[in-house]
């Protein structure tokens, strides 16, 4: 199936592995002209080399630190020098540091606030007058599905995330008649580095290999499996297209059915 988005400019942030590479890949293969950013580095480039190879696409690799005001500038001004403009933004950051009520202080607060919000909102503020100009715009932010269900120990994810989700429900409605679509896709449990790595964690706290801790990941999830990247990466590229047109404001789980509540 054809999505329609071919020649689109597309800029996915923390896209040197994981969902957002994932998410860079998927775009490309589309047809998109894709930016791939993140704090730099060889993996960077290496991201957006082994994208080029696959996909045949037009990939610039750019780096940015998304907690830093003048980056974020600088990162959407390059795209518009090379490309003309941002069509399609796709935002994805780490996690907040994790910690209860009771232990995150004023100041995790105030980064987890800065680096998984406002990061965000001023990605979105650079993009969106290009977008208005052309009648045309997708803005996808990757999340999480603690805006659904909650997670232990991650106060402030839970707390930040949900206020992405809150600005994505606004914009839509802002700017929908502006031909600018902006939803959230929220991963649960992807076979990531990052996923091996809490299995790491996880296993040496309680005296486990981290294949054992990433099976019973596996068993927790109704349809038997973890998830790949290109799975969630699918779902990223629909909501990008032509044919989700009349998709906004929406927030889609994309976790194999392991998220229990109903709304």
């Amino acid at each position: 199936m054809d999505l329609g988005i071919a020649g689109r400019c597309a800029l996915v942030t923390a896209a040197s592995k994981g969902l957002g590479l994932a998410s860079a890949r998927a775009l490309a293969a589309e047809g998109c002209r894709v930016i791939v950013s993140s704090r730099g580095g060889a993996a960077l480039e290496a991201a957006a080399a082994s994208v080029r190879d696959e996909t045949g696409a037009e990939v610039v690799a750019i780096a940015a630190d998304v907690s830093e005001r003048d980056d974020l500038e600088r990162l959407v001004r390059a795209a518009g020098e090379r490309f003309g403009g941002v069509d399609i933004l796709v935002t994805n950051t780490g996690g907040p540091a994790p910690g209860t009520f009771a232990t995150a202080d004023e100041s995790a607060w105030e980064a987890g606030v800065d680096n998984t919000l406002m990061n965000v909102v001023r990605l979105c503020r650079l993009c969106l007058p290009w977008m208005r100009q052309n009648g045309w715009g997708r803005i996808v932010h990757i999340t999480s599905v603690s805006v659904k269900q909650p997670i232990g120990n991650l106060v402030i994810s839970n707390s930040v995330r949900a206020a992405v989700h809150g600005l994505s429900k606004t914009m839509a409605t802002e700017f929908g008649s502006d031909g600018v679509l902006v939803n959230c896709v929220c991963p649960g449990l992807h076979l990531t580095d990052r996923l091996r790595e809490l299995a790491e964690v996880r296993g040496k706290a309680d005296g486990r290999d981290p294949e054992q801790v990433l099976a019973s990941m596996e068993a927790s999830v109704p349809v038997g499996r973890l998830g790949d990247p290109a799975d969630f990466a699918s779902v990223v590229a629909f909501l990008c297209s032509e044919r989700a047109r009349f998709v906004t404001g929406t927030s889609v789980l994309v976790d194999g059915g392991a998220t229990h509540g109903v709304t």
